[in-house]
């Protein structure tokens, strides 16, 4: 179980970092304000909203249900942002969303660098589920950040018309490329 388990975290903890947010930092710097708020209809998320959904979820299964912070989410204000901006008020920008997103990513990955292998079949109270195991809670956070950040791509593909060149073919092989800047 040790070397299974150390493994299954490091994997989560690359993909997170490494894969997913990457990808939605390359989404991020092809939008403007209003495409980041844009949403295709009323039952439907702006990019803005999923960039505050993913970091509360973050936060709540990870830093709160495994780490054992406090758990202050208020879900419905992710999804309830782009309102306020219906009225006025000010929304935060990509810059402001990202070191958001950033900074949870950041406090997510100190728990997982701290969970050991033998904890992943423990126990927890999540999101008001009782009897959560921390497997399943990292599992459900890696899965939830990669649906989540595949509908940015199509959102960011959808509004910008763009290849976001996440994989570079020049070589013959498909070669991932997501870190890198474009100019």
């Amino acid at each position: 179980m040790s070397d299974t388990g150390r493994a299954f975290i490091e994997e989560a903890r690359r993909l997170l970092r490494e894969d997913y947010l990457p990808k939605i930092e390359r989404c991020l710097e092809q939008l403007d304000g209003a495409q980041l708020w844009w949403r295709p209809n009323a039952k439907s998320n702006s990019v803005a909203n999923l960039l505050l959904h993913l970091a509360g979820n973050a936060r709540q299964w990870i830093v709160c249900g495994v780490g054992g912070e406090p758990d202050g989410r208020e879900r419905d204000a992710e999804f309830g942002a782009w309102k306020a901006g219906q009225t006025g008020e000010e929304l935060p920008g990509g810059a402001e969303l990202t070191g958001r997103l950033r900074a949870t990513l950041r406090e997510v990955d100190e728990v997982l660098a701290r969970l050991e292998p033998a904890g992943l079949l423990e126990t927890r109270s999540i999101q008001g589920l009782a009897d959560v195991q921390v497997l399943r809670a990292v599992f459900h956070v890696v899965e939830h950040f990669a649906m989540h950040t595949g509908q940015i791509v199509l959102l960011t593909k959808q509004l910008t018309a763009r290849d976001l060149a996440f994989y570079d073919f020049s070589g013959g092989q498909p070669r991932a490329d997501w870190q890198k800047k474009r100019p």
